[in-house]
């Protein structure tokens, strides 16, 4: 199967999600993440405000502030399909771009180098235990994180994780998935 067909299967299953399901899954997610030793760790949190059908994020930025971490959402470089992680303090800090996307205003945020971000949110849409993902198809990610050092996780409804994904060379695998019942750690996983 190919990537294009298993990430339309699961976004299907996705927006199919009775929304008070989607809530209450996604709260779950999100406790399990603060409690987490690599949520307590981190200082500075790389993550994406989600939109809807992909884990509630707003939560887990909000529970980062209050616990006096700093967040960081990409500004994605179209030109390059690179990122520029921004530090926001704010909701109102950010503006709507292409694909209706809520990113970082450049004039009110400050970047910050990878090397700073101690904890990476990334995103996907369907996860191998192995840590092997499905995003959205513009690679930014796999290209973000070739040289990134930190620690990587990413949140997921149990629909999402379990696949087979065939991956190629560039792929990068993260290194946990949390779910609402479990913490896959995927480097136990791999063969």
């Amino acid at each position: 199967m190919t990537k294009k067909l298993i990430r339309n299967q699961v976004l299907d299953i996705l927006n199919s999600m009775d929304r008070t399901e989607y809530k209450n899954m996604s709260r779950a997610i999100v406790d399990r993440v603060v409690a987490s030793d690599e949520f307590r760790r981190a200082d500075t949190i790389g993550i994406t405000l989600s939109r809807f059908p992909e884990v509630d994020t707003r939560p887990l930025i909000e529970a980062a502030w209050q616990a006096g971490k700093r967040i960081a959402l990409p500004k994605c470089l179209r030109a390059t399909r690179g990122m520029d992680f921004r530090i926001i303090t704010a909701y109102n800090h950010l503006e709507t771009v292409y694909m209706d996307l809520l990113e970082p205003i450049i004039e009110e945020t400050v970047s910050v180098e990878k090397d700073v971000i101690d904890l990476q949110i990334v995103p996907g849409v369907v996860f191998s235990n192995e840590g092997y993902r499905i995003g959205f198809g513009g690679g930014y990610y796999d290209r973000y994180l070739t040289d990134y050092q930190g620690e990587t996780l990413s949140l997921a409804f149990p629909c999402q994780t379990g696949h087979v994904i065939p991956n190629e060379d560039h792929d990068m695998p993260i290194n946990k998935i949390f779910t609402v019942e479990q913490v896959i750690s995927c480097q136990e996983n791999e063969e």
